[in-house]
């Protein structure tokens, strides 16, 4: 009999397990998109703030701790004014503020004639 109701209980660990990788790949999957939004932000404060990628990544989460706004939304707030022109005040001013604290590096002049 303990075979059987070893057996039994095989397929319920099993459907538990299931769903635990289930729930882990949809957490990698968010994290990985989250992930992207951040990195292109980065990439827009990089171009147009002139700043080094490590600065840009500080001005993020300056903005995100001053404003109290994950950093993602913040992300998610820079994508969308870099297509729409449009950002919420309280963000553009911390983003501007964030910006002197952090940058501009100086661009490299251009080779010696």
């Amino acid at each position: 009999m303990e075979r059987v109701a070893a057996g039994a209980r095989e397929p319920a660990d099993g459907t538990d397990r299931i769903f635990e990788l289930e729930e882990e790949v949809d957490q990698l999957r968010a994290a990985v998109a989250s992930h992207a939004v951040v990195d292109q932000a980065i990439g827009m404060v990089v171009a147009l703030g002139r700043v080094t990628p490590d600065q840009g990544w500080a001005v993020l989460k300056d903005v995100s701790q001053h404003t109290n706004i994950k950093l993602r939304n913040v992300a998610e707030l820079i994508l969308i004014w870099g297509r729409s022109g449009e950002m919420p005040a309280g963000i553009s001013a911390e983003l501007e503020d964030a910006l002197d604290r952090h940058g501009p590096t100086q661009i490299p002049e251009g080779p010696p004639e």
